[in-house]
C-alpha cells in the first residue's frame, strides 16, 4: 500500500530520441492538421528546426523505457486493477523537436488520502530535459486507487 515514505523516491530516469516517424503518427491519430507536425518542409518554413513535438506527446515518451505495471504494483503498492488515472499536467519551459534526445526523470512527489483513506493518491512529476541539458518540461500525473 502507497504511503508517505514513497515521497522522494525515483521511479527512473529514461532516454528516448523523438523520431519523425512517431511524431507524424501521433499528429494524424490525434486529428491535428496543422502541417508543421507531419511535414519537415512546413515546420521549417515556420521557424522550426524540425517538426515540434505536440504538447501531449510527452506523456507518451516518458513511459519509454519503464515498466508502468512494475512501478505501479512493486514500487506503488497498488492493485492495477482498481487504478485510475486522476490526472496530468504539463508546465513547458522549451520545445522540443524531432531528432532532439529528451531525457525523463520522475519522482514521487506526494501521496495523500481521500474519503476516510477509501482513495489513496500518488503524485509523479518528471523532469524533461534534452540532449543540451535545456529543460523542456515538467510533468506532472497522479493515479488514485480504490
Amino acid at each position: 500500500m502507497a504511503d508517505k515514505s514513497l515521497i522522494g523516491r525515483s521511479t527512473g530516469v529514461t532516454t528516448v530520441e523523438v523520431e519523425k516517424g512517431r511524431l507524424r503518427f501521433f499528429a494524424k491519430a490525434i486529428g491535428e492538421t496543422d502541417p508543421i507536425y507531419t511535414d519537415e518542409a512546413a515546420a521549417k518554413a515556420a521557424g522550426y528546426r524540425s517538426l515540434p513535438v505536440p504538447p501531449t506527446f510527452l506523456m507518451c515518451l516518458e513511459s519509454e523505457g519503464r515498466n508502468p505495471q512494475s512501478i505501479v504494483e512493486d514500487v506503488m503498492g497498488f492493485d492495477l486493477g482498481r487504478i485510475l488515472h486522476a490526472e496530468q499536467g504539463f508546465t513547458y519551459h522549451a520545445m522540443a523537436f524531432a531528432g532532439d534526445v529528451l531525457t525523463f526523470d520522475t519522482h514521487i512527489v506526494d501521496v495523500y488520502e481521500k474519503k476516510g483513506g477509501a482513495l489513496t493518491f500518488v503524485v509523479q512529476e518528471t523532469r524533461v530535459t534534452n540532449q543540451a541539458g535545456e529543460h523542456i518540461a515538467d510533468l506532472r500525473s497522479s493515479l488514485v486507487q480504490r
